[in-house]
């Protein structure tokens, strides 16, 4: 999603950042290429919440064009960018999801939790709209790493860019969370390294309990 600085003078965009290339969009396609291999054959019906710009979104809708993905979004300006790349989207937040129960096999909140003031409200409606032994999967970033690893690289705004966190959520914060929502973890990975305190996020996968 657009991002502004404290001052709120100027805004960063997500794709305006993308289309700039270099290590940046690197790592943001390592990160996408392990976010949907965790997509499968079962997963047709697909809801990515709190899509930004869609980029994640764009991927996903090209690499499985035979699969349905929605993305919800509560900001305008950024259904509007979704919009214009031809996405399907829908507006809501993710504590009030504009849809029935049961109607998704998979459901991605990448970069979204760690911005939520109740995420136990928001993972019980995820749960709500998720079908029996439904997939989510799940990104969250570990803040200090992104600040040094944007110093080392010279990216000296978005270093001092305020990411409006609410929490920095850990590997093992994660775990117990979930499985005390009702959902049974899959998988836990690091990237782009094993050890969380070297990454820069941290992947779960995760089913629903029937």
């Amino acid at each position: 999603m657009p991002v502004r600085s404290k001052d709120h003078q100027e805004t960063l965009y997500q794709r305006r950042q993308y289309e700039k290339g270099g290590i940046g969009r690197l790592y943001w396609d390592l990160r996408d290429k392990v976010i949907l291999s965790w997509i499968g054959k079962q997963d047709r019906c697909v809801a990515d919440i709190g899509c930004g710009e869609g980029i994640t979104l764009e991927k996903a809708t090209r690499l499985f064009p035979e699969k349905k993905f929605i993305g919800v979004d509560r900001l305008l300006e950024n259904l509007l960018i979704c919009a214009d790349h031809n996405l399907e989207i829908a507006g809501g937040d993710v504590y009030r999801l504009p849809f029935a129960g049961g109607r998704f096999d998979c459901v991605l909140l990448l970069e979204v939790i760690e911005h939520l003031s109740n995420p136990s409200s928001a993972i019980s409606e995820i749960n709500r709209i998720l079908r029996p032994a439904g997939k989510l999967i799940m990104i969250f970033p570990n803040d200090k790493m992104f600040k040094i690893a944007r110093l080392m690289t010279c990216k000296f705004p978005e270093a001092f860019y305020d990411p409006d966190h609410l929490k920095q959520w850990t590997p093992g914060d994660i775990k117990i969370f979930l499985s005390s929502h009702g959902f049974r973890i899959l998988k836990q990975q690091s990237i782009p390294f094993l050890i969380w305190q070297m990454s820069l996020h941290h992947v779960v996968v995760c089913e629903k309990m029937i």
